[in-house]
C-alpha cells in the first residue's frame, strides 16, 4: 500500500507540473498574440469569418445549421445512452432484455436518417450549383499561381489590359524573428487584387508550376490553380474593405509566403484605380527593341531582383539554406550564356522565370545580378538577346572580369602569347566556342502549333549539343518532347515524340552518336501554362 500510495503521489505531481507548464504557455502565447488582422483572421478565431458574399453567407448558414443538427443528435443519443445506463443499473435489480429484431425500430432508424441527409443536401446543392455559376459576369480575372507569389491578368470588363504580380512584402526582419511582427503578417502584399463593390468577379486559375490554390475565405472562394488547365470561380463582394486569403494547397519551402489580397472599392474609386494603372502602365511599358545603358538595366534589374529573387538569395545576395549567394558565384562571375540559361529554365529548386518575366526584365536582373554587391564583370545584356536566348541563340562573353592592369610581366606574357601560331590561336578561338556552346545547355527548341517538323532556328541549339559531345566525347544527351495544354492527351503524347525523334535525328546529323541520345519521356507532355513556351524539345546532358 506505502509503495502504491508513493507511486500515485508521482504521478499527482507529474500532473500537476504538466497543468502548470501548459498555463505558462498559455500566458506566454497571450503575451506575444498579435491583434486582429484587418479583413483576415481574429485572434482565437473558432468560427468562419464574417461573410460578405451571398455564397459565403450561404456557406455559413450551412455550417451553423449542420452544427445544430449534429449537436442534436449528439445530446439525443448520447443523453438516451447515458440515461439508460444510469436507470436501468444492475444495482437496482435491472436485469437485460433479450429480443432478436424489431422491424419498426429499424424502419425508424433507416428513414430519420434518409430525412437529416436529404434535408442536409438540399441547401447543400443549391450552394454548389451556385458556386458553379460563373456567367454574367462583370469583370473577369486570371489567376496564376507561382512559386511563390500570384500573377493577375485582367481579361474582360472595366481594367481589361491591367496585369501584374502580387508579392509578399512582410519584412524579412519579421520572418526572420529579429522584429516584432505586425497585424497583417505574412498577409501583406505589394499590389493586391482590386474589383468593384457589387459586381460579379470570375476569376480563372491555372498555375505555372506547381499546384497552388487561390482562398479568401470571406468570400468563401476556394479554387485549385493547375499546371496546364483551367479552373474558375466566382464571388460578387457586398461590402468595401480589404480581404484577406492565402494559398492552400501546399507548394514548396515559401508556402506561408504567398498570401491573397482583395480590396474591393466602390465604383467611382475602382474606375480611378483603373486609370492611375492604365497610365502607370502606359509610362513603365517595356521596349524589348530599345537597347538600354547599364545604368537603366542596373536601376530596373534591382527593382526586378528585389520583387522576384530577395525572398530566396536575400537582398544582400548572400543567399540562405538551399538557395546559393549569388555574390561572388560562378553563375554570376562566367560566361553569361550559363546565367541566361538559368534564369530562362530554372535549375534544381530555382523556377523557370522565362514564363513569368518579360525580355526586358531578365536582362534587367541579369544585369544587375552581374554587376551587384561584389561582382563587376561590367557586362550587360540587352532585351533582344534575351528574345534570342529563348529561341536556343545563346549570348557570347561575357566571362571576363573587371581588372586593374597587369603588371608588366604579365603585359610581356601577353605579349609572348599574342606571337604565337596563327593555329594556336584558331584552336584556342575553337575551344573558346565549344565551352560558350555547352554553357549554353540544356536547351530548348520550340515548334510551331501541331508540328513536330524541325524549325529553321533549331540549328543554335544542335550546334550546341555537337560542341558539347566533342569536348565531352563520352557525354550522353536526353530528349524530352513537350505539347501545349491543347488537343487530346494520346494525340499530344504521339506530337510529342515525333518532336523528340526530330530532334534526336538531327543530332545524328551533326556528328552525335545515337546510343549517346536517349529519348525520356516526361511525367506530363504538358510543357506549362505558356501555350510557346509548352511546344518545345529539351536537350540536356545526361546525369
Amino acid at each position: 500500500m506505502e509503495f502504491m500510495g508513493k507511486e500515485a503521489m508521482k504521478t499527482i505531481k507529474r500532473a500537476l507540473q504538466g497543468v502548470l507548464a501548459c498555463s505558462g504557455l498559455l500566458v506566454a502565447g497571450s503575451a506575444l498574440a498579435v491583434g486582429d488582422s484587418p479583413g483576415g483572421p481574429a485572434v482565437n478565431e473558432i468560427n468562419f469569418q464574417p461573410p460578405v458574399t451571398r455564397i459565403a453567407e450561404e456557406l455559413y448558414n450551412l455550417h451553423m445549421m449542420m452544427l445544430l443538427l449534429c449537436t442534436v443528435i449528439f445530446v439525443g443519443v448520447f443523453g438516451v445512452m447515458f440515461y439508460s445506463m444510469y436507470v436501468h443499473r444492475k444495482s437496482k435489480g435491472h436485469k437485460a432484455a433479450h429480443f432478436h429484431e424489431s422491424t419498426t425500430v429499424e424502419i425508424i432508424w433507416t428513414i430519420v436518417p434518409f430525412v437529416i441527409v436529404v434535408l442536409m443536401a438540399l441547401p447543400a446543392t443549391k450552394a454548389v450549383v451556385a458556386m458553379k455559376d460563373t456567367t454574367n459576369a462583370d469583370v473577369t480575372v486570371k489567376v496564376t499561381g507561382y512559386q511563390w507569389k500570384w500573377g493577375y491578368d485582367y481579361v474582360k470588363g472595366p481594367g481589361e489590359g491591367i496585369s501584374f504580380i502580387s508579392t509578399l512584402t512582410t519584412p524579412r526582419s519579421q520572418v526572420n524573428g529579429q522584429a516584432p511582427i505586425s497585424d497583417t503578417y505574412l498577409q501583406e502584399v505589394d499590389n493586391p487584387l482590386v474589383v468593384p463593390v457589387n459586381k460579379k468577379i470570375r476569376i480563372i486559375t491555372t498555375a505555372n508550376d506547381v499546384v497552388h490554390s487561390w482562398y479568401v475565405p470571406a468570400f468563401g472562394v476556394k479554387q485549385d490553380a493547375i499546371p496546364g488547365f483551367v479552373r474558375d470561380t466566382w464571388f460578387k463582394a457586398e461590402k468595401v474593405g480589404t480581404f484577406r486569403g492565402f494559398c492552400t494547397e501546399l507548394c514548396g519551402k515559401e508556402h506561408a509566403f504567398m498570401p491573397v489580397v482583395v480590396e474591393v472599392l466602390s465604383d467611382e474609386d475602382y474606375a480611378k484605380w483603373v486609370d492611375t494603372q492604365k497610365a502607370k502602365m502606359a509610362a513603365a511599358s517595356d521596349d524589348p527593341n530599345k537597347t538600354y545603358t547599364m545604368a537603366e538595366l542596373k536601376e530596373r534589374g534591382e527593382k526586378v531582383y528585389a520583387a522576384n529573387c530577395a525572398a530566396c538569395h536575400q537582398a544582400s545576395g548572400k543567399g540562405a539554406g538551399v538557395f546559393p549567394a549569388l555574390d561572388g558565384s560562378k553563375i554570376a562571375n562566367g560566361p553569361i550564356a550559363g546565367h541566361v540559361n538559368i534564369v530562362l529554365h530554372g535549375k534544381a529548386a530555382m523556377p523557370p522565370w522565362a514564363p513569368t518575366l518579360n525580355d526586358v526584365e531578365i536582362a534587367s536582373v541579369i544585369t544587375f545580378e552581374r554587376n551587384a554587391w561584389g561582382n563587376h564583370m561590367g557586362d550587360m545584356l540587352q532585351p533582344r538577346q534575351v528574345a534570342d536566348a529563348r529561341n536556343g541563340k545563346m549570348p557570347e562573353g561575357g566571362a571576363q572580369a573587371a581588372t586593374e592592369a597587369a603588371p608588366a610581366a604579365q603585359a610581356s606574357g601577353a605579349e609572348q602569347a599574342g606571337a604565337a601560331s596563327g593555329a594556336e590561336q584558331a584552336s584556342g578561338a575553337a575551344q573558346s566556342n565549344a565551352a560558350a556552346n555547352a554553357a549554353a545547355l540544356p536547351a530548348s527548341i520550340y515548334f510551331e502549333v501541331g508540328k513536330s517538323t524541325l524549325p529553321a532556328d533549331a540549328k543554335d541549339a544542335i550546334q550546341a549539343a555537337a560542341d558539347y559531345a566533342k569536348a565531352h566525347p563520352d557525354a550522353k544527351f536526353t530528349l524530352s518532347g513537350f505539347t501545349d495544354a491543347s488537343g487530346k492527351a494520346d494525340a499530344n503524347a504521339e506530337l510529342a515524340k515525333h518532336r523528340a525523334q526530330a530532334v534526336r535525328d538531327a543530332l545524328k546529323a551533326a556528328g552525335i552518336a545515337e546510343d549517346h541520345i536517349i529519348l525520356k519521356k516526361p511525367e506530363t507532355v504538358t510543357g506549362g501554362a505558356d501555350a510557346k513556351e509548352a511546344r518545345r524539345v529539351e536537350i540536356s546532358p545526361a546525369a
